[in-house]
């Protein structure tokens, strides 16, 4: 039985070979992932930003079932990497919904983990989360840190993987559009904000915490700075609390005790560019 055939250059998969377990092993496993050094993009938008910012595409599968739009003409046209036509039934596995048959989904490559990356200059704004443990959260804090105009995101410590699909997905995308650094521990993260701090920028770092000593907005967040983030359980660790240069709080009445930690990070990156917005000339 044919599970895999190359026609005029092109993989068409049929049946759920070798290949194809490969790529669906990426949805829910975080070892192969990064053993394989790859990870699925689905969604039109996410997709179409990968393409946009450069991410090296393996692969572009599409529904070898149907005719496809421009839009996916367009991408199998300028995403590099290998062409794949697969049956829809495979290629539903791959979209992640199951009433559903994407158009197309990407194999993309996993960039390094180098905070190097992370442009930096004196409007920085970035985020550091602590040790999440959903990687939904991880996407919301991204979407939120690109909407902001956040410059990088560092995920550090024992975390959830923002390759998984969910997070990704969570992203809508902006995961892709701006650099995502995992780091082991928090004094990675700290040696590089002395190397800058070295170099003349003045980083202020700023934890956040139910009890923190001032309210966000009364905190001046103009000037290059470093969000820090904790566990959606737990908070932040105490390695990272020590190292805070000052501890906000986000005012709340109400009787939830606390906020979501993607929601938490969504409210102190707008203090962020309320107050940069609000300095700006007019």
């Amino acid at each position: 039985m044919n599970r895999g055939r190359s026609v005029s250059g092109e993989l068409h998969i049929t049946r759920a070979n070798a290949r194809f377990q490969q790529w669906h092993a990426l949805l829910g496993n975080r070892a192969k992932r990064q053993r394989a050094g790859e990870f699925l993009i689905q969604g039109v938008r996410p997709i179409s930003l990968a393409v946009e910012f450069g991410w090296p595409v393996r692969a572009l599968i599409y529904d070898a079932e149907r005719p496809l739009s421009n839009w996916a003409k367009q991408m199998l046209k300028v995403a590099g990497g290998g062409r794949v036509g697969m049956s829809a039934e495979l290629l539903r596995e791959l979209g992640g919904k199951d009433e559903d048959t994407p158009e197309l989904v990407a194999v993309a490559e996993l960039p390094d983990d180098e905070l190097s990356r992370i442009q930096v200059g004196p409007s920085f704004l970035g985020a550091v989360f602590d040790r999440p443990n959903n990687p939904g959260n991880i996407g919301t804090m991204a979407r939120s840190l690109d909407a902001f105009g956040g410059k990088g995101l560092i995920i550090t410590g024992h975390a959830a993987d923002p390759y998984d699909p969910r997070s990704v997905r969570a992203s809508t995308g902006s995961l892709l559009a701006l650099p995502v650094v995992r780091s082991h521990s928090h004094r990675e993260v700290l040696a590089w904000v002395a190397e800058l701090r070295a170099q003349g920028l003045p980083l202020t770092v700023v934890g956040t915490d139910e009890n923190g000593t001032l309210d966000i907005a009364d905190l001046d967040l103009t000037g290059p700075t470093l969000l820090i983030f904790g566990n959606e359980t737990t908070g932040l660790s105490a390695g990272w609390r020590q190292a805070c240069d000052t501890m906000a709080r986000i005012p709340m009445s109400g009787s939830a005790s606390s906020l979501n930690a993607a929601s938490a990070a969504t409210v102190a990156l707008y203090e962020a560019a309320r107050q940069r917005g609000a300095s700006r000339p007019r």
